[in-house]
């Protein structure tokens, strides 16, 4: 492993290890459901789709209502897709690829 954030702990480990073993949509359904309490799930979800959209370069206003996201919200997410550790980029790089919708 090339990154190591500097939040890694044996706790995070298993959680980590815990995510990799998912195997399709319903077992993450579940993981997610047990795991985080609804609002985290919704937070989590809005955070990801504000981050798809601002990578086709969507404005603020636009994000912020489309997603209902704050501008907080939505200066976090740009700030780490501009200067963090590149997690959103790659997911939606490789969500793309799989979806057959390359840019």
């Amino acid at each position: 492993m090339d990154f190591t954030p500097n939040w890694k702990e044996p706790n995070c480990d298993l959680l980590v290890q815990a995510i990799l073993s998912l195997q399709n949509e319903e077992d993450v359904y579940r993981f997610l459901d047990d795991l985080c309490t609804i609002t985290e799930i919704k937070a989590m979800s809005q955070r990801i789709n504000v981050a798809k959209l601002l990578s086709v370069e969507t404005t603020y206003n636009e994000v912020a209502r489309e997603t209902g996201a704050s501008t907080a919200t939505i200066s976090r997410v740009k700030r780490c897709l501009n200067y963090g550790a590149d997690g959103y980029k790659r997911v939606l790089i490789k969500m793309q690829k799989e979806s057959g919708h390359e840019k």
